[in-house]
């Protein structure tokens, strides 16, 4: 898939049955399990139990923040609003939270659960997280959760986040990465992504060298990539049951391990 029209058409639909159903990127496993295992239960514990089956992340965005009272963030691909509410808390009546989301169906749920938890300092916008709604240098946090992989133009997202930021500000991202050159793979990089599915956060995954590349290309410094997991032939297939199935048999050890989730730390400074 090639179309950058088509891979977002197909992302929002997936996604948007994905919140109906409860499922994750992949659409394996338990959503709430996730969560817990992301945020811990004390964090969780103090929203409603509906509100805690809306989160699709990789890691926690949130803990890689360290948000301040005070604080303005706003959430690229927000979802169903969950890390938002929680940020909120964070932040404090002084602080504010936007929510940034393409899909009618998450901001939906996202705009109930934020009614339903009486959240007064959230907005959730609806849009791409390549052209974020909101004027230059206007926040202090940019977080994100397992979304900049499903987008097209990864390059465009984060010159759009660094200008959104405000000189000192910081972006904390959670993100499926590639670990290693792809292109030394004994099969063409298109046959390893379109194996891999992009709906499924997987196929459309930069590799760390990529990621540090574009960081530096946007202005971004004190760049920081950290492996958190790797996933095994086992993990990728539970993410979908038909992932890796077009790839030769002797491809698939080297894949071991070589996909990963990343906590992706940045900073914006003054002087740019």
């Amino acid at each position: 898939m090639h179309d950058p029209k088509a891979i977002k058409a197909a992302v929002q639909e997936h996604y948007g049955r994905a919140i109906s159903s409860g499922s994750c990127c992949g659409g394996g496993g338990s959503a709430t399990c996730t969560e817990v295992q992301l945020y811990g239960p004390e964090m969780l514990a103090q929203l409603p139990e509906d509100v805690v089956t809306t989160s699709f992340g990789c890691g926690n965005a949130l803990a890689l923040a360290t948000l301040q009272p005070g604080e303005v963030v706003i959430d690229l691909g927000s979802g169903g609003g969950l890390e938002v509410l929680l940020a909120a808390q964070q932040v404090g009546p002084t602080g504010f939270v936007y929510g940034l989301d393409m899909t009618e169906e998450m901001l939906a749920t996202a705009r109930r659960n934020a009614e339903r938890v009486g959240a007064s300092n959230v907005s959730f916008l609806q849009g791409e997280i390549e052209n974020i709604p909101l004027p230059d240098q206007s926040v202090d946090v940019i977080m994100s959760n397992c979304v900049i992989n499903l987008v097209p133009d990864k390059g465009q997202v984060l010159h759009d986040a660094f200008r959104v930021l405000r000189p000192g500000g910081r972006l904390a991202v959670s993100d499926i990465v590639f670990d290693g050159d792809i292109t030394s793979l004994p099969i063409p990089e298109e046959t390893l992504r379109s194996a891999l599915s992009w709906s499924a956060c997987f196929g459309g995954a930069l590799t760390m060298a990529d990621y540090e590349r574009l960081l530096r290309a946007a202005g971004f410094a004190d760049i920081e990539l950290e492996v958190l997991r790797r996933y095994t032939l086992a993990d990728l297939r539970d993410e979908g049951s038909e992932m890796l199935d077009g790839l030769p048999a002797e491809v698939l050890p080297l894949l071991e391990g070589r996909v990963t989730s990343c906590a992706i730390r940045a900073r914006r400074y003054a002087s740019r």
